[in-house]
């Protein structure tokens, strides 16, 4: 039986096209009024998961349970008890925006007032009153995610499941979107989200699944991932791009481990323990070796290096930029 503390529980969810394995028993837990990211490379399985607590996909093993309900005997319970908003905005280009949720209102049963008090309700909610008469052909992208994720809030939904939402948004409208969540989530809304941006897993979700070969294998807040890993990063900045190469071969050196190059950003990095000792060791070895240095920090592992880890593949794109870093400016 369900916890009731959790809107969502899945334990040892399996299934499988044909010969090949789509989840092999993922094992999960969405609290109430939490979000929880579901983190993983193309075709670990994360869409897959999304559409079995849809109901959109039959499991094969398993139990799955959303708000109370199990999806292979309630199937009706489950559904009106989700919202869905997928890759891709379910729009009607040709209708405003407000037809659009006056629509999707009247497929819930709302009708008449009712369908429009709804529809001017989530438009304010959205940030969209102001286009609500125009065509959603007229939209931005982050526009149409809005108008997406309103239609998805129709129904009231105990559980939001939103698949990658801000995938191919740029930069202003993903924020945009990003406090639209977390305005959902202050208002009681528990959200399942994937996401290939590990930023925005960083950033709104309270817990994260890491998902690969369709099995969870980690999982955990973003400090308990990044503890887990127990090193820390130093990370030097050279101001010639000549001098990569000299500041690779300066942390080698120290003996500390792999050693990491990116050319066009002048960045070099290295995994270390006992990281303050060590970040001094690289300062002296840089001096040293004359490498003309433009910061050095020493920092907490990445989400991207946590999964790069924990996976042992780079399908991981858009890695966030490091955050509380001890700082030497050259």
């Amino acid at each position: 039986m369900l916890l009731t503390t959790y809107i969502l529980e899945a334990r040892g969810v399996a299934k499988a096209y044909g010969k090949t394995t789509a989840l092999a028993g993922v094992d999960l837990a969405v609290e109430k009024g939490h979000v929880m990211a579901l983190l993983g490379p193309n075709g670990a399985g994360k869409t897959t998961f999304v559409r079995a607590v849809a109901t959109l996909v039959a499991i094969d093993s398993g139990t799955l349970i959303v708000n109370g309900h199990d999806v292979r005997g309630a199937g009706p319970r489950v559904r009106r008890s989700i919202g869905l908003a997928g890759q891709y905005p379910a729009v009607e280009a040709t209708m405003t925006g407000r037809e659009n949720i006056r629509m999707i209102a009247r497929l819930y049963g709302h009708h008449g007032g009712a369908a429009r008090t709804k529809a001017d309700e989530l438009l304010r909610r959205l940030g969209l009153a102001d286009a609500g008469d125009r065509l959603a052909r007229t939209y931005s992208g982050g526009m149409r995610r809005k108008l997406d994720l309103a239609m998805s809030l129709v129904s009231e939904p105990a559980l939001l499941l939103l698949d990658e939402p801000t995938a191919g948004l740029d930069p202003s409208s993903r924020i945009e979107l990003w406090d639209t969540i977390r305005g959902l989530v202050r208002s009681g809304s528990s959200v399942l989200l994937t996401t290939q941006h590990l930023e925005e897993a960083d950033l709104l979700a309270d817990r994260i699944s890491i998902i690969h070969h369709g099995r969870i294998i980690a999982a955990g807040s973003s400090d308990e991932l990044k503890d887990r890993a127990g090193r820390d990063v130093i990370e030097v900045r050279v101001q010639n791009g000549g001098d990569v190469a000299h500041a690779a071969a300066a942390l080698t050196a120290l003996n500390a481990g792999a050693v990491h190059t990116d050319p066009s950003r002048r960045l070099v990095t290295v995994a270390v323990t006992r990281g303050t000792q060590r970040l001094a060791e690289a300062v002296r070895a840089l001096d040293n070796d004359k490498v003309l240095v433009a910061e050095v920090a020493l920092r907490r592992p990445r989400l991207d290096e946590i999964f790069l880890g924990l996976t042992g593949d780079g399908a991981m794109p858009d890695a966030p930029r490091a955050t509380r870093e001890i700082r030497v400016e050259a």
